[in-house]
């Protein structure tokens, strides 16, 4: 029996050959390095298990973690995705498209349901299979690209600013590299949790991030926020350019500060700046609370509600094609995203 597919155009069902034997374009990797390690090659497309959804991929996003994998540095990431070469030969993690086909034991989705979340198989390819709970329907009138680019950024913007941080109303949040794929969900996400938001940015993306609602921002070329005087109740410092004592100069006498760059050592890249914070939390008022994002389908359904009320909005800085997505890696790897980087499939 075949699989049906709707296009990326429009709802009509189009046939597509069972899936074994047949094969598909995707991105694989077979060791670590530089993008120039990813190669654009034709493998078989994956059958669906128990509890497993077939995507054709309409896009899929890409961010800092995908760099970390590709290049295997820190050499700390190895020991979970392998020691001596990536164990998952297609990169990414992010995705939205179409169901193409379900597992047994699904129920909840069907063929032509437009879907997105995250896959642990790879997702820069036509197909992904995808576990059913890892998946949520796409907000009505939501791109397949804006959706694609939610789930790892939004979800880690929301739990640091609603579990680590417990933002509320009234309060003031200050997020560095506001422009980039956390920040400016971090930023949108704050705002409605009814914070008072200052954003951190580069003078390039001074209007951008005012536009996603920040009350104030601080052009870093021009002004150092932590000699500014000014004290926040939470920070999300996603670019930790400062000293971490620098950094808590800015914050309140009980306020929060999140170290959430990834950056680091080559070996052990953030654990060194992760231990520093939690040992001085143990010596002072202040919160110091790194933290590692966990994909969940209800922050996912929270984030869909958010995106459909206006509440938020996905930032694109660059769409490339699939068989680009050596650049698009080399791009985020260079550390100056607005916003999101999605490849189209």
């Amino acid at each position: 029996m075949g699989i049906e597919q709707r296009s990326n155009a429009g709802p009509r069902p189009v046939p597509v050959a069972d899936p074994a034997g047949a094969t598909m374009r995707a991105v694989v990797q077979h060791r670590y390095g530089p993008p120039s390690v990813l190669e654009s090659s034709e493998v078989g497309i994956p059958v669906p298990g128990r509890g497993e959804v077939l995507v054709r991929v309409g896009a899929a996003s890409v961010h800092p973690g995908d760099v970390f994998v590709m290049t295997g540095e820190p050499y700390v990431v190895r020991l979970v995705f392998g020691l001596r070469r990536p164990r998952q030969g297609i990169p990414g993690r992010d995705l939205a498209g179409v169901v193409a086909a379900v597992g047994k034991d699904v129920t909840a989705l069907r063929p032509g349901d437009e879907v997105f979340g995250w896959s642990t198989t790879g997702t820069l390819a036509e197909y992904a299979c995808v576990p059913a709970d890892h998946l949520v329907p796409v907000p009505a009138g939501l791109s397949v690209a804006d959706a694609a680019a939610v789930p790892t950024s939004a979800m880690t913007a929301l739990q640091a600013m609603r579990d680590v941080a417990n933002v509320r109303p009234g309060q003031t949040v200050l997020v560095t590299g506001a422009s980039g794929g956390v920040g400016s969900f971090a930023v949108q996400i704050a705002k409605a949790f009814g914070a008072e938001v200052t954003g951190v940015c580069s003078t390039r993306n001074v209007e951008s991030v005012r536009a996603l609602g920040a009350d104030h921002v601080v052009d870093y070329t021009r002004t150092d926020f932590t000699r500014a005087g000014k004290r926040y109740d939470v920070i999300l410092d996603n670019v930790e350019a400062h000293p971490l004592a620098a950094v808590r100069r800015a914050l309140a006498p009980t306020g929060t500060l999140i170290p959430n760059s990834g950056r680091g050592g080559r070996w052990l890249g953030p654990i060194g700046r992760i231990v520093a914070a939690r040992v001085r939390s143990g010596f002072t008022r202040q919160r110091l609370k790194p933290f590692t994002s966990v994909e969940k389908r209800q922050d996912l359904l929270t984030l869909a509600d958010l995106l459909r009320t206006g509440k938020v909005r996905p930032v694109i800085d660059r769409t490339y094609s699939l068989d680009r997505a050596p650049d698009a890696l080399r791009y985020v790897g260079a550390g100056h995203t607005r916003g999101k980087v999605v490849i189209t499939v």
